[in-house]
């Protein structure tokens, strides 16, 4: 009995029941507006206290309720993902640190405890990125977690600039105070920290990268932990961000990164990082709706885009187990008739992501281009916002028509089927939730609709932007292949797009080329050259060489005795007559 409980079952379990209560005593907190600060005093040493301060609100036990949903069911999946790895304990161990890290930083109303959790998070996901142990994930682990470092200092320096004001309890300040310069420079730190951690534009290159981990802990990542943490701290640090110029800065770069993930996963043919883009273009579509002043807004489309990217990434894994390991979706192709749950399932994600009509994605997108269009915002920032909705639905249905389509592509001897039903039932309880979630949020968070009055045109234009983008990707996606390849005359081009504006090598090469140059310059003229010359190895040869001249004067040579005896007499005689 004991054995057949497993780590995986029992984690399960727990959370899943956590997450119900979690989830009903929210939505209890939202309809009688009801906070809670719990203080629990750690230590009193005569008049100094160490107090931990938690906050309970309707926004923190909901956040806290669907991040415990995914996880759970995403240990539920691992039981059999990983069945093959000895070491499936230690991974579901990391897992639940990764969890309860980023609860830490849910419930943290302090700098202090964000912080625990802030670098709870940077440190277990440096972990799961390596947990394959090869040069790649080693490689794409440092990346994430020098990315992560930048904002790690923003936030210890907020910290510092925090001390001004008597405490680290950010909540108690924010309205009474968000004028003043103090708080002006802790919401641009705290922005910067956001930015890193939620990977916008210039450190959007660590996101694909992390790829590396197991597909559970992407599906983890990037629905629910690692990546929001960002978005939900600039959620509670919002009032800054409104009617300054912060604002207006983070609308330009959450819009460019939007554009650019978008674009960039139209030129990727790896599964996972067309998926892993997909997330850095929904990430950018939060942080500009934050940007705008909407954070009830953001958190909604926070939680549905959680429930149908855990399902995308569940689904992109059955395949690659499938696959035997294969994530190019140019070897993929007719698998709706091997696999056809796994394919349903991964369709419905992708048709959420996508906005379709009254599936959980739809209810979020639709208001947030909405809102956008009401607002009062210029018509670059407005032109990002439908161009990348149109590239969304641009790369989805090329990645449904080349690995749903058709004739299967890879080796003819793969025993193609469903996974085991371990796996289909996490993933079909997600997928209950990716058709039902967003309106069950919606007329919860939203009970009285938002009047929006728009002319016919900009009411459509978000449908008709997607129809477009969705006929495009098809037709990118159906091109034949022969010698002319456009991409080969417009390499550069293609280049630069597909591999996000440079971005990866620009955090790579660009950082570590030049300072490793000048050090082997360095190594070479001082090291190697001028500090040797006059330094140890020349004081080394000067005194070989006098050594070698004494120890010839000392040698008892006949002829040097008598060359000596008679200058020694000359001097004398010499001395004498003066």
């Amino acid at each position: 009995m004991l054995q057949s409980l497993s780590i995986c079952l029992i984690s399960f379990v727990v959370l899943f029941i956590l997450a119900i209560s979690l989830v009903t005593i929210g939505f209890y907190f939202l309809m009688f507006d009801q906070v809670y600060f719990i203080e629990w005093e750690v230590l009193s040493m005569n008049s100094g206290n160490i107090v931990m301060t938690f906050l309970f609100d309707w926004m923190s036990l909901i956040f806290m309720g669907f991040v415990l949903f995914i996880s759970s069911l995403v240990i539920f999946y691992s039981q059999e993902y990983m069945a093959g790895d000895l070491n499936l304990n230690r991974f579901i161990l990391l897992v639940l640190m990764f969890v309860l890290s980023m609860m830490f930083l849910i419930i943290s109303p302090n700098l202090i405890s964000i912080l625990l959790g802030w670098d709870g998070l940077g440190l277990v996901s440096y972990l799961l990125v390596i947990y394959y142990q090869n040069v790649k994930s080693y490689n794409a682990g440092m990346l994430t977690a020098l990315s992560n470092r930048i904002g790690d200092v923003a936030l210890l320096m907020a910290i510092a600039w925090m001390l001004n004001f008597g405490s680290w309890n950010y909540i108690f300040y924010l309205d009474c105070s968000s004028s003043t310069m103090e708080m002006q420079i802790i919401g641009s730190l705290v922005l910067l920290a956001a930015m890193t951690k939620s990977a916008q534009i210039p450190f959007s290159s660590w996101l694909p990268a992390a790829m590396a981990a197991p597909t559970p802990v992407s599906a983890l990542v990037h629905s629910s932990t690692l990546v929001t943490a960002g978005i939900y701290l600039l959620i509670r640090f919002n009032c800054l961000l409104v009617g300054s110029d912060l604002g207006s800065f983070l609308l330009l770069f959450a819009g460019l990164t939007m554009f650019m993930a978008g674009l960039g996963a139209n030129f990727e043919f790896d599964l996972k990082k067309i998926i892993a883009l997909s997330t850095l273009s929904q990430l950018g579509l939060m942080m500009s709706i934050l940007a705008m002043g909407f954070p009830k807004l953001a958190f909604f489309h926070l939680l549905t885009h959680a429930l149908f990217k855990a399902l995308l990434f569940m689904c992109a894994g059955a395949i690659i187990h499938n696959m035997k390991d294969s994530q190019d979706i140019r070897f993929m192709g007719g698998l709706v008739s091997h696999m056809p749950l796994t394919a349903s399932c991964f369709n419905l994600s992708n048709l959420a992501l996508c906005g379709t009509p009254f599936l959980a994605g739809f209810y979020s997108k639709d208001l947030i281009l909405e809102i956008a269009s009401l607002s009062y915002i210029n018509v670059f920032s407005f032109i990002l916002y439908f161009f990348s909705t149109g590239l969304t639905v641009c790369y989805s249905l090329r990645l449904v028509y080349y690995s749903m389509s058709g004739d299967f592509n890879a080796f003819s001897l793969h025993p193609l089927n469903d996974e085991g039903w371990v796996m289909l039932r996490g993933m079909m309880t997600l997928s209950f939730m990716a058709v039902l979630g967003g309106s069950l949020l919606s007329w919860t968070l939203f009970p009285t609709p938002s009047m929006i009055c728009l002319p016919l045109i900009l009411k459509t234009l978000a449908l008709s932007v997607s129809v477009l983008g969705g006929w495009l990707g098809y037709e990118l996606a159906k091109f034949s292949l022969n010698y002319n390849l456009q991409t080969l005359r417009l390499h550069f081009l293609t280049s630069f797009m597909g591999s996000m504006w440079f971005l990866p090598f620009i955090s790579t090469y660009g950082v570590s080329k030049q300072p490793l140059e000048l050090g082997g310059l360095v190594s070479k003229s001082f090291d190697y050259g001028w500090s040797e010359y006059f330094g140890a190895q020349g004081i080394y040869l000067t005194l070989m060489k006098w050594a070698k001249f004494s120890q010839g004067w000392q040698n008892n040579d006949l002829k040097t005795y008598l060359i000596s005896f008679i200058l020694w007499l000359v001097i004398l005689l010499f001395m004498l007559s003066l």
